[in-house]
């Protein structure tokens, strides 16, 4: 018997059904290979090991005979390989675990291998969302909060802007068509704010007032 752990959510990605008028305009999740790369710097760690096994040869290799040499050096590359290992399982898990949604109301996003944490962005709250293209055809998209919102960055590490601590700038990180989510968060996010909201007061007629 299989059990998933988000069978209690009404519709994927959020942890309620979005009320009347709310639109899904997309939904992804990061790329694991990009965000194995641009998070936690993958390629670096391995030229790292590939560096100490180069150094401890280039060490040794007067000091013993060249097969000694090479098998003196190995250890490091096993390492690094174990090393490599790890970061691309939690990559993985990382972009398994998160739903990242657009509606024409706010941006989601469920993220979390461990610990699940569920944000709503409306995009009352946007001050602005920064794109940030990859050559390998992902992007990243950080917001911009308005207010006094606080958001912890080690909580929602990975999908945050790097280095930016305070204030921390949540993230749709390493997603595919980056360039096109980023636009369509912003014509709906310009088509919400522009809407009016109509309030009744007792004794009064209807006030239209901006949208918050």
């Amino acid at each position: 018997m299989t059990h998933d752990d988000f069978q209690i959510e009404p519709v994927k990605g959020l942890p309620e059904k979005p009320p009347e008028g709310e639109v899904i305009l997309w939904q992804g999740k990061p790329d694991w290979w990009a965000l194995s790369k641009e998070s936690l710097n993958l390629l670096w760690v391995a030229g790292y090991f590939v560096f100490l096994a180069g150094w401890r040869f280039v060490a040794v290799v007067d000091l013993m005979p060249l097969g000694q040499a090479i098998w003196a050096s190995v250890p490091f590359l096993f390492l690094g390989a174990i090393v490599c290992a790890l970061l691309i399982g939690i990559a993985w898990a990382q972009a398994f675990y998160t739903v990242y949604t657009v509606t024409n109301r706010r941006v989601a996003m469920r993220i979390g291998a461990a610990l699940t944490v569920t944000l709503n962005l409306p995009y009352t709250q946007i001050g602005a969302a920064n794109l940030d293209l990859r050559k390998s055809g992902t992007g990243t998209i950080a917001f911009d909060l308005l207010g006094n919102t606080q958001i912890s960055y080690l909580v929602c590490w990975p999908h945050v802007r790097p280095w930016r601590v305070s204030p921390t700038q949540p993230a749709l990180r390493c997603i595919h068509e980056a360039e096109k989510i980023a636009a369509m968060i912003s014509e709906a996010a310009q088509a919400r704010v522009s809407t009016p909201r109509v309030e009744r007061t007792t004794g009064a007629a209807p006030t239209a007032v901006a949208a918050e």
